[in-house]
């Protein structure tokens, strides 16, 4: 079996955003699964929406690999876990290729995170609106940055035989490869909204089904052979794999002072069509920590599930299902008094929306003396912030990085005690600490702090 250190790997970039990199990446994760490989999905940057499609072409998690969230040095052992036991390894791009977080260089680009796994990169290019400039645009991409290799570029949108046939001419003198060429097929197309792509979860069988358009047109259109052996060429890397036991240390297991045979803490879960937006790697933390994870959905389930000491509740689109989470009356009041009854409650943006008074005018939670609304403009980017406040989370002083985007607007009534004093992209307060409750709008990915889920755990079982 290969293993988690060589398993081969490309990464699928484009020059920008809307060159088809989800289709491409997607396809290929699915066509190789059609072959019978064990694929391992990833995606660049901290995107929720398309992990869940990577999921469905390949059973199994899709994986985020951020340079900017958990920091350079665990790209490669987050990799390496999410890959162990696979044959070939899919990691989609995101924005440009060389588009990172603003005003950081490189850092968290598709291409730090390719050089970062030693990966090739394929080149999924837009050719709609171009024939011979195709050619100086691949060369220059590949001759930007020596230390990221483009071993391959796929077509895509090509017009006619005649269009392809112009294109793969003006190839032939950039020295990269077309190892794939598509055609416009609007069977492909997935919906969008504010925040992107409709999730799977809440078009399962439209998703399964474009999915597998998405696999039928890059197996058609595309050289599996020839991208699988340039997976092959990817570097050995020399890291281990990331492991959440040992991330959280070996006391978080087998807790000294909980009697023999007593249930491990129960943390319940936010899912559903209106609560998306996870990392696989928090559920591995809080089970490593100790806790028992149970996933509920506020649309239908009309209680919290029994025993419950903790509760996370992450992104997703409250905002959509306002009226659906707010008609479950039942499951509103268990939440509020879970969480004025002082136990740990995490919820991060769309969390933080289901935990006010009202959330467009439909009553929420009212765990907090604030109100949400939708807004006109987009909040979106990388922030770096300290906790200022002890919470069950972090300690006060703790710094962590984290990631915003919404366009809903949540005011506070008078006093809140805040969770974060953000320094970028301006200095600011952001989020609520309320007895046991951190409600916050970043994003955070646990793995570059592993100890908030330790922390997390330990608060419920004390509570």
């Amino acid at each position: 079996m290969v293993t988690s250190s060589s398993v081969p790997r490309l990464v699928v970039a484009a020059p920008a955003s809307g060159s088809g990199k989800t289709t491409v990446a997607t396809g290929l994760m699915a066509a190789f699964a059609a072959r019978g490989l064990a694929v391992s999905p990833h995606k660049v940057g901290p995107d929720y929406i398309d992990p869940g499609y990577h999921a469905l072409a390949t059973g199994r998690a899709g994986r985020n690999l951020d340079a900017y969230l958990c920091g350079p040095d665990l790209v490669g052992p987050l990799f390496a876990h999410g890959a162990h036991g696979c044959d070939i390894a899919v990691v989609e791009g995101v924005m440009g290729l060389y588009d990172g977080a603003a005003g950081e260089g490189e850092l968290a680009s598709t291409a730090h995170v390719a050089k970062l796994l030693r990966a090739p990169v394929v080149l999924v290019v837009d050719a709609s609106s171009q024939s011979r400039s195709v050619a100086a645009l691949v060369h220059g991409f590949a001759s930007w940055d020596p230390q990221v290799r483009v071993g391959g570029v796929i077509l895509n949108k090509v017009a006619s035989d005649r269009h392809e046939e112009l294109l793969r001419d003006a190839l032939d003198s950039a020295g990269v490869p077309v190892l794939g060429v598509l055609r416009r097929a609007r069977q492909v197309e997935t919906p969008s909204r504010h925040l992107g792509l409709v999730p799977v979860a809440e078009r399962r069988q439209a998703a399964v089904e474009a999915v597998e358009a998405m696999a039928s047109q890059v197996a058609a259109g595309c050289d599996l052979d020839a991208l699988a052996a340039l997976a092959r060429t990817a570097g050995e890397l020399s890291c281990a794999a990331w492991n959440a036991a040992e991330a959280v240390g070996p006391a978080a297991h087998d807790h000294p002072t909980r009697p023999a045979g007593e249930r491990a803490p129960v943390v319940a879960v936010a899912g559903g069509e209106a609560f998306t937006f996870s990392y696989a790697e928090h559920t591995e933390l809080l089970t490593a920590a100790g806790a028992e994870v149970v996933t509920f959905d506020p649309l239908r389930d009309e209680d919290l599930p029994d025993g419950t000491r903790g509760l996370v509740i992450g992104g997703g689109f409250p905002e959509v299902y306002g009226a659906e989470l707010s008609a479950n009356e039942p499951l509103r009041k268990a939440v509020a008094e879970l969480a004025l009854g002082g136990a740990p409650v995490a919820a991060e943006c769309a969390g933080l929306l289901y935990l006010c008074r009202e959330l467009d005018g439909h009553p929420m939670c009212g765990v907090l003396d604030a109100s949400a609304r939708m807004g006109e403009r987009l909040t979106l980017g990388y922030r770096d912030a300290v906790a200022v406040s002890d919470s069950v989370l972090a300690a006060a002083g703790t710094r962590m990085r984290g990631h915003e985007f919404h366009r809903t607007v949540a005011e506070p009534g008078a006093g809140p005690t805040p969770a974060w004093g953000v320094r970028t992209p301006a200095r600011r307060i952001e989020g609520f600490v309320q007895q046991g409750v951190h409600a916050s709008y970043l994003h955070t990915h646990w793995a570059s702090t592993p100890g908030v889920a330790r922390r997390f755990v330990e608060r419920c079982r004390t509570s």
